[in-house]
């Protein structure tokens, strides 16, 4: 019996080498866009990462000025932390704003150490101030409000004359000093 007889009509040959070359060629093209792929992805999760942390440390630095637990230098004040198992540092500085009584607050904080230099990760602002009037000094009416449907607020129109209706309860009783409740509005 021939080969012919053995294979069939057809012959079964098998893959030549430049056919396997192509194919091995397809392959590494393939799993080389792979690979860039994922590693893309993982240098984009460290350097989300990075960013989350670095605003949470600059968030951390502006409530540090508002609560002046640290001393603030007169425009600019700069430390070292080390958070997340990595070493950062943060410059602080203080704008003046149209406002005398409020500063401007800008926080950057940088990865590495403070003699390292770079670009910040992150920066965050804020407003520091004294307050612009007394606690309870505000000369709007909060027992009135307004309505979100009401036609005479969207219109333009005058409200009606009638006062707001005072509501029904009885005057709460405040305990003084001696532990004798007294009734009345203010203790």
């Amino acid at each position: 019996m021939n080969r012919r007889a053995l294979c069939g009509a057809a012959g079964n040959r098998g893959f030549t080498l430049v056919e396997v070359l192509v194919a091995l060629m397809v392959v590494a093209i393939g799993l080389a866009a792979l690979m860039i792929t994922v590693s893309s992805t993982a240098r984009t999760s460290g350097t989300l990462r990075d960013k989350t942390l670095a605003q949470w440390m600059a968030l951390n630095r502006l409530s540090e000025v508002r609560l002046n637990l640290n001393k603030f230098g007169q425009n600019t004040d700069t430390g070292e932390i080390n958070f997340g198992n990595r070493t950062w540092h943060y410059d602080t500085r203080y704008f003046d704003t149209s406002i005398p009584t409020v500063k401007r607050v800008v926080v950057r904080v940088y990865a590495g150490e403070a003699k390292t230099k770079g670009n910040p990760v992150v920066e965050s602002t804020g407003f520091l101030g004294t307050s612009l009037g007394a606690a309870g000094s505000s000369n709007t009416d909060w027992t009135i409000g307004s309505t979100a449907g009401a036609p005479a607020q969207q219109t333009g129109a005058t409200p009606a004359t009638t006062p707001p209706a005072t509501p029904t309860s009885p005057t709460p009783t405040v305990p003084t000093q001696g532990g004798a409740p007294t009734t009345g509005s203010n203790p």
